[in-house]
C-alpha cells in the first residue's frame, strides 16, 4: 500500500502515474501524470471533463477532478515505469454523485451498516483474437468441443502464462487458468474479495489482458458475443456476505440440503425478483443479448441462462450453488461496469433479505432441455430496449445508485439503442429488398 506517492514513485522507479476513474458505461479514463507533478496532484486531483467520457454532463459542467486512492496503486509489471490507480471523481468539493466507483463504495456501506459485506470473485471470460476481429488468433484452435484443451491453451501460454504471474505478483491469488467452452477463449480464476476491492481488480484485470495481448501481437475481446456461432463471454460472479469484520460467512449453513443459510436464499429470492431489471446493468450491450439469447453455438451448449431460475450444481440455471456458502449468479457478461454491476448486485440481493423474499422450490432440471415444462418462470429481455423499460421501474437498484446515476446511465443507454436501430444491416437488406 502506498500512501504518500511521491515516496512510491523514488522507491519503485515509478516515472508516471495513470490517474483513472470508471466511467457510466465502464470505460477506463486516465490521465497520465508525471512523478515529478504526483505530490500536487495527489492533493489536488487531476482535472477531466465529464462530458468528454460517458458521463451525464454537458460541456457547461466544471472539471472533475480524479483523487487517486493511493492503497490501489498497481506497478505495472510489463511496464514498471508506469503505475495505475483507481480513482474517486469529485466535482465541486464533493463525490461525483454519477461516479461508479462512488456508487458502490456507499451501497458497500450501507450494508456493512447492517453488519454485512458482500464478497465476490468474478470470472471474466475473453476471446484471443487478431488484431482486426475476424477471426481467433489461433487457426488450430478448431475443436468442435475446445473447452480444457491442453495444445490450445499451451500455444498461447506465452499470453496466459505472462497474464497469470502478474497477478501473483499482485497478490491476487490466482489459482487456476483454463482454455473454454469457445475457440479462442480462455478464463483466469483468482481470490474473491470484498466488492470495491473485487470491481477494482476485474477493472484493472481487462486493462491488463489486453495490454498483454497486444504486447504478444494479439487482441483480447471481453465483447459477450464476438462469434455468432461460438459460446460468447460470460462474467459469473461467485457471491457471499459475511459479517462487517469478514470473520463469519452469513451464506453457510451446514443443516441445509446445499450449505446454504436462509439469508443466502433471501439473497438469491432478491435476485430472481429484480433479475429482468438487473440484466440492463449486467449485460448492458446490445450485444449482450446475442450471448443470453442465443442459440445452440458449435459446442452444443451456451451455457448462458435465458430464464429466471436457480438450481444445485447445474450451470443451466441463471443462479448456480456450486458449494456450501456461495451461490453463481450466471447471467453478467464482461461488457458490464465492474461497480455498477456489483452494486446491482448487492441491491437486489438486500432488498431479498430486507424483505425476506423466497426464491421458490429449487428446479434441478436441465433448463435446456426441460425448461418449457417449467410454468411461471420469467424470461429475461430479448433486447437491450426491454431491459431498459424494465430498469427504470426498478426503485430498488435506483435506490442503490441514486437519481444522478440511475437517469444518467438509462438516458446514454437508450442513446446508445437508437443509435443501434439507426444502423442498417445486411440481414435486412438480403430479407427485405425483394418484399
Amino acid at each position: 500500500m502506498a500512501t504518500d506517492l511521491e515516496a512510491y514513485a523514488k522507491k519503485n522507479g515509478v516515472k508516471f502515474f495513470l490517474f483513472n476513474y470508471t466511467d457510466l458505461f465502464g470505460t477506463q479514463r486516465a490521465k497520465l501524470v508525471p512523478a515529478e507533478a504526483v505530490k500536487k496532484m495527489q492533493k489536488a486531483g487531476a482535472g477531466f471533463a465529464g462530458f468528454a467520457t460517458w458521463l451525464d454532463q454537458t460541456p457547461a459542467h466544471p472539471d472533475i477532478l480524479v483523487m487517486p486512492d493511493p492503497e490501489s496503486v498497481i506497478q505495472l509489471p510489463w511496464r514498471p515505469e508506469v503505475a495505475w490507480m483507481a480513482g474517486d471523481p469529485w466535482m465541486e468539493g464533493k463525490p461525483l454523485a454519477q461516479a461508479p466507483r462512488h456508487v458502490l463504495k456507499t451501497a458497500s456501506a450501507a450494508a456493512a451498516a447492517k453488519n454485512m459485506t458482500l464478497m465476490v470473485g468474478c470470472e471474466p471470460e475473453f476471446h484471443l483474437i487478431n488484431a482486426d476481429g475476424s477471426a481467433v488468433s489461433d487457426a488450430r484452435d478448431a475443436q468442435e468441443k475446445p473447452c480444457y484443451d491442453q495444445s490450445a491453451i499451451m500455444r498461447r501460454l506465452d499470453v496466459i502464462g505472462e497474464i497469470c504471474t502478474i497477478m501473483n505478483t499482485l497478490g491476487w491469488g490466482p489459482y487456476q487458468n483454463d482454455h473454454e467452452d469457445a475457440n479462442g477463449q480462455f478464463e483466469i480464476n483468482w481470490n474473491f474479495n470484498e466488492a470495491v476491492t473485487t470491481a477494482d481488480q476485474l477493472a484493472f484485470f481487462k486493462f491488463m489482458v489486453k495490454s498483454i495481448a497486444e504486447k504478444h501481437g494479439m487482441r483480447a475481446t471481453f465483447m459477450p458475443k464476438p462469434f455468432i456461432n461460438l459460446t460468447g463471454n460470460g462474467c459469473h460472479a461467485h457471491i457471499s456476505v459475511w459479517d462487517k469484520a469478514r470473520k463469519n460467512n452469513l451464506f453457510e449453513d451446514d443443516k441445509d440440503e446445499k450449505g446454504l443459510s436462509p439469508l443466502a436464499y433471501q439473497f438469491i429470492g432478491g435476485l430472481i425478483e429484480h433479475a429482468d431489471s438487473l440484466v440492463a446493468i449486467t449485460n448492458p450491450t446490445v450485444n449482450s443479448y446475442k450471448r443470453i439469447n442465443a442459440p445452440r453455438t458449435l459446442s452444443g451448449a451456451t451455457w448462458s441462462p435465458n430464464t429466471v431460475t436457480y438450481g444445485g450444481n447445474n450451470r443451466t440455471h441463471m443462479v448456480r450453488i456450486p458449494d456450501a456458502g456461495r451461490i453463481e449468479f450466471r447471467l453478467p457478461d464482461p461488457s458490464a461496469n465492474p461497480y455498477l454491476m456489483l452494486t446491482g448486485i448487492l441491491a437486489c440481493g438486500m432488498d431479498g433479505i430486507d424483505r425476506k423474499l423466497d426464491p421458490g422450490k429449487r428446479l434441478d432440471i436441465d433448463m435446456y432441455t426441460q425448461g418449457h415444462t417449467v410454468k411461471n418462470a420469467k424470461k429475461l429481455p430479448l433486447n437491450l430496449l426491454d431491459a431498459l423499460r424494465n430498469l427504470e421501474k426498478s426503485t430498488v437498484i435506483r435506490r442503490a445508485f441514486g437519481d444522478e446515476a440511475f437517469d444518467g446511465y438509462l438516458k446514454l443507454r437508450h442513446n446508445e439503442w437508437n443509435q443501434y436501430c439507426r444502423h442498417l444491416t445486411q440481414w435486412e437488406r438480403d430479407t427485405t429488398l425483394d418484399c
